[in-house]
């Protein structure tokens, strides 16, 4: 296999945008596995990610989804960001739940994409759709210093 390959593509990718990618890591989301559009991320809720109604706040499932999307549409080596996105909570997230968001690529052409993002717990419940409209920009996502 080389770096041609297009698994061996998209995880070079995911390396390179997450080594860079301080927000992700500092709310401790993990890529559990990446694949040419697709990605599975995990997060775990903090009492720190809490809001007043005692559940994770809507903007730390947004940015959990959102991370999901970009390793998604990044798996080609070219630099691709949100051009629009939606959310839709379907349930809470408590302190100390394990997040999933496993984002698939639903359509892709030219220099747009769409991508459909579940979020769900451990038990398997669904907490979250998101979907997320791509635009490609100039440059790679391996080889560049700012890719957006």
């Amino acid at each position: 296999m080389t770096d041609t390959d297009p698994q061996i593509l998209a995880e070079q990718c995911a390396e390179h945008m997450f080594s860079r990618d301080r927000a992700s890591q500092k709310l401790g989301m993990k890529i559990e596995s990446v694949a040419p559009g697709k990605a599975v991320l995990t997060m775990t809720v903090t009492g720190d990610m809490v809001q007043g109604h005692g559940s994770c706040h809507g903007g730390y499932l947004f940015t959990l989804a959102d991370s999901a999307f970009a390793f998604a549409c990044n798996t080609y080596d070219r630099a691709t960001v949100a051009s629009g996105c939606s959310i839709d909570f379907m349930s809470g997230a408590k302190e100390g739940d394990q997040l999933t968001a496993t984002a698939e690529e639903r359509s892709r052409g030219g220099r747009t994409g769409v991508y459909d993002i579940t979020l769900t717990n451990q038990d398997g419940r669904t907490v979250a759709l998101f979907r997320g409209r791509s635009y490609e920009v100039r440059g790679t996502v391996r080889h560049s210093e700012n890719a957006s």
